[in-house]
């Protein structure tokens, strides 16, 4: 239901507000044209498909109090964040009545879901067709009305991109225009669209195929898509395969039985298109299937790093008022600030929120996206005091979700629980220092004996040698090097160690030591690639290891966090704020296993599986870029609007496999990143953004270590020839995860939103060389 109310159609004073001044405006909605317009000197425009939240009343508390604003403003407040050309925005809107509010709210929600479902795949294409039509067509008709003449139809056409002669538009203008009136209705729109949008492409495919019966049908989607009977839920069975066949058929087109025979399959023209954009013919036929391995423990898990309470909701290079937020890069410290534990980012210029905020924001947010257990990673920097203050605020605000251990001893753990069994829970990952401080003084005493072991044999031995003496050194540097770290007892609450139960955090001090199960490490990128091998393969077989950026990146970027899941670390933190090639690839992996957070760890990672990391294969990508449709246009970053003056794109597609080089030792080379990337990229495309066709053939060449594909990462990026200011529309997928045969694939910008309407279409293969 996307019917908004006449008096949003033709706009309501609301009451804007920022942090310097308050201004009543004149707001509406355009739910054609998918859009808030709101007036402002540069005329203000909010894409509906670029909004990432609608926080209201309670929700926008923090906002009003930021700017001392009245607390009876909160029934009547909405704020909405988004994103213009890779920018957060928030803007701020009071309402005079609670009526006119919810009247408000209600229509927002409704558009705003409409377009994030369809930005969630390629899927409703009925739903899909119609949006882009009434978007288009308000668009063009300009008169405002309802009749298009030719020179309507001519600034549609600049608008789309599209590369036609002025002599070839009026071709297909006369062609939709069947009643010969000199102007196109709506219905005439939707037939010069259809013409506009012909696929020659698709076409080409089903020619050579020929004659559609349940034969040629099956043998091509075996032979090329790569699908199987499993791949659409049918199990194999006695039943022929043809009926088998049928069963798939009627899946994808949802059609009537009597639409299909056992013999010739009556496959309508209209149908050949949609088979190919279909969600389960588009991108990871075979490996979207929501929450595979669940029951399996944590230790054999990847998980995807949540950088704040809602899991979708992107971190900004914007002061913290801008929302209250876990912190820019990596974990929060907790420190005291007026008697209130805070959260912030130490040695940043980012400002503080109160631990109580971001509790309240995380119990909102923690299962909206994933019902899957969610890990509060911190370091605390706080007195004992301070540390119940934590806990009491974190079981007010979970209460029951919390995960919470006796505070006295408690039984051995022998593994680590599935993520289906804490389903719904919140668990605390923080340093134990008791135990920490337990560990050092175990390690002390090894290196104690080793020294005196050490000392003993070299002072027996009448004939001691270099190597002799300096391996005793070694042990001698280590034994000073842990007295020198000798702390006093550390202080911890009693009540905070008692939250820490399954990821108990300490210190490392190497990867031979005895850890618990419940123990969890973290490096930073630099030690994790020295400790790079089979022993910390064998350490995540049975232990939880974290990742995390060095500080030394000043600039917030990324590492390309394959590199650390193919030796075997389950949780890699990224720096959220920063839309690199590191986040993307993020953003890639866990768009799997149903979004739910958590991905099963390929065989050779797990254990049994060394044998497998032995293997070293030998592989061609063969890509066939063929297609793209409807590129998007640049958007003013201040106004919102599509800069249409801008000449039309000359389109290339770049692609590159991002590819663990595990052979590397990356602490050989501290300035390379342990990663091999293969290049190609096809021929330019002049002046079509709309439907540029290049039909060209890559091919690809790499290696792969323990058939681990899902760590293997294909970006496609759409750009503009002669433009360096990054790429016009991209895609990335874990090679493992991408389907193989003709497949349609969503382009997505910057931040990894996805476009409504711009698809990339592709043909796959990956050949054993």
């Amino acid at each position: 239901d996307t019917n908004v109310p006449d008096e949003l159609l033709k706009g309501t004073t609301l009451l804007k507000v920022s942090e310097k001044k308050q201004k009543r405006a004149l707001f509406r909605i355009d739910p054609d044209q998918g859009q808030i317009v709101y007036e402002s000197k540069k005329s203000g425009i909010i894409p509906i498909e670029c909004i990432k939240e609608i926080r209201a009343g309670p929700e926008a508390t923090y906002y009003r109090a930021q700017f001392n604003l009245s607390a009876a403003m909160d029934s009547r407040w909405i704020t909405i964040v988004y994103i213009l050309d890779g920018t957060y925005k928030t803007i701020h809107i009071v309402a005079d009545t609670v009526d006119l509010f919810n009247a408000w709210l209600t229509a927002l929600n409704r558009l705003h879901a409409v377009r994030a479902g369809l930005m969630t795949g390629l899927g409703n294409i009925e739903i899909r067709d119609a949006v882009w039509e009434k978007q288009y067509w308000k668009g063009a008709d300009q008169g405002g009305d309802s009749k298009l003449d030719h020179a309507e139809i001519q600034g549609l056409c600049q608008r789309l991109g599209v590369s036609l002669t002025d002599t070839a538009i009026m071709g297909l203008f006369k062609e939709a225009d069947t009643d010969k009136r000199g102007y196109l209705d709506f219905e005439g729109f939707r037939r010069f669209v259809k013409l506009l949008k012909r696929r020659p492409d698709i076409e080409k495919i089903y020619a050579h195929l020929g004659k559609l019966d349940v034969a040629t049908f099956t043998k091509f989607l075996h032979d090329t898509q790569k699908v199987t009977f499993r791949t659409f839920g049918i199990k194999p069975d006695a039943s022929p395969v043809h009926c088998r066949c049928r069963a798939i058929v009627l899946q994808i087109f949802s059609q009537r039985s009597d639409h299909v025979t056992t013999g010739v399959y009556l496959f309508p023209l209209v149908y050949r298109k949609q088979f190919f954009l279909r969600a389960a013919r588009s991108r990871m036929a075979g490996h979207d299937t929501p929450h595979v391995g669940i029951l399996r423990l944590l230790v054999p898990q990847y998980l995807s790093r949540r950088p704040s309470a809602r899991r979708r909701q992107h971190y900004r290079r914007i002061h913290s008022r801008a929302a209250p937020q876990l912190p820019q890069r990596r974990d929060g410290y907790l420190r005291r600030d007026d008697g209130e534990p805070v959260v912030y980012h130490g040695k940043t210029l980012t400002s503080v929120v109160p631990v109580r905020q971001v509790c309240e924001a995380i119990a909102k947010y923690a299962f909206v996206t994933s019902p899957y257990a969610i890990i509060i990673s911190a370091e605390v920097h706080c007195g004992i005091k301070q540390q119940d203050v934590i806990v009491e605020i974190m079981e007010k605000a979970f209460g029951d979700k919390l995960i919470k251990g006796p505070p006295g001893d408690r039984p051995e753990l022998k593994e680590l629980p599935s993520p289906e069994q804490l389903k719904g829970k919140i668990l605390l990952k923080a340093k134990n220092l008791m135990i920490t401080a337990k560990l050092a003084a175990l390690q002390k005493e090894k290196l104690t004996a080793a020294a005196a072991a050490a000392e003993a044999a070299n002072t027996s031995s009448s004939d001691s040698s270099d190597s002799g003496g300096s391996i005793l050194e070694s042990i001698k540097d280590k034994w000073r090097s842990a007295r020198k770290k000798e702390k006093k007892q550390p202080l911890m609450s009693v009540s905070l160690a008692a939250l820490l139960v399954y990821t108990v955090g300490v210190k490392c001090f190497g990867l031979s030591e005895d850890y618990a199960p419940e123990h969890i490490f973290s490096l930073s990128e630099s030690r994790a690639a020295r400790e790079a091998g089979k022993d910390m393969v064998r350490h995540t077989q049975t232990h939880m290891v974290r990742v995390y950026p060095k500080g030394t990146r000043v600039n917030s970027t990324n590492y390309q966090p394959q590199m650390y899941w193919a030796m075997g670390a389950q949780v890699v933190a990224i720096n959220w704020q920063t839309f690199d090639l590191g986040y993307m690839i993020n953003q890639a992996m866990f768009q799997r296993n149903g979004r739910c957070g958590y991905i099963l760890k390929p065989d050779a990672l797990r254990p049994g599986g060394e044998k497998l990391l032995e293997s070293r294969t030998r592989h061609r990508l063969d890509i066939s870029i063929i297609s793209a449709q409807q590129l998007p246009r640049a958007k003013d970053s201040t106004t919102g609007r599509e800069i249409i003056e801008k000449s039309t794109v000359d389109p290339l597609v770049h692609v590159a496999l991002h590819v663990p080089d595990w052979m590397a030792s990356p602490a050989s080379n501290k300035e390379k990143e342990p990663i091999t990337t293969v290049h190609a990229k096809t021929k330019v495309i002049k002046n079509n953004g709309f439907n540029p066709v290049w039909e060209e053939d890559l091919k690809l060449p790499f290696e792969c270590v323990g058939g681990m594909m899902d760590t293997i990462f294909l970006e496609l990026s759409v750009r503009d020839d002669g433009e360096d200011e990054g790429a016009v529309a991209k895609y990335c997928i874990p090679l493992g995860s991408l389907g193989r045969g003709y497949r349609h694939l969503p382009l997505h910008d910057e931040q990894l939103s996805q476009y409504l309407f711009a698809t990339l279409f592709v043909k796959v293969d990956v050949v054993d060389l």
